[in-house]
């Protein structure tokens, strides 16, 4: 899948972007914390999405085209 690899390289540069904050000795912690935040939300996003891909790439939907939602009413 195409998109699991878009996905882990985005993560890859979350993590390298994350490091050179961590690296940064002329940045106070308050700063790299604020730069930082939003990088680790994103990289957990990043991260639950390829999880999730993941799962449906090794176990796909048996009814794809198929709508269940009124199955369970």
């Amino acid at each position: 899948m195409k998109s699991l690899e878009y996905i882990q390289m985005a993560l890859d540069a979350l993590d390298k972007e994350v490091e050179s904050y961590l690296m940064d000795l002329n940045m106070d912690m308050t700063s790299k914390n604020e730069k930082m935040l939003p990088l680790l939300q994103q990289k957990r996003v990043l991260e639950q999405t390829k999880e999730d891909l993941s799962y449906l790439r090794d176990n796909p939907p048996s009814n794809a085209g198929e709508c269940t939602m009124y199955k369970h009413k």
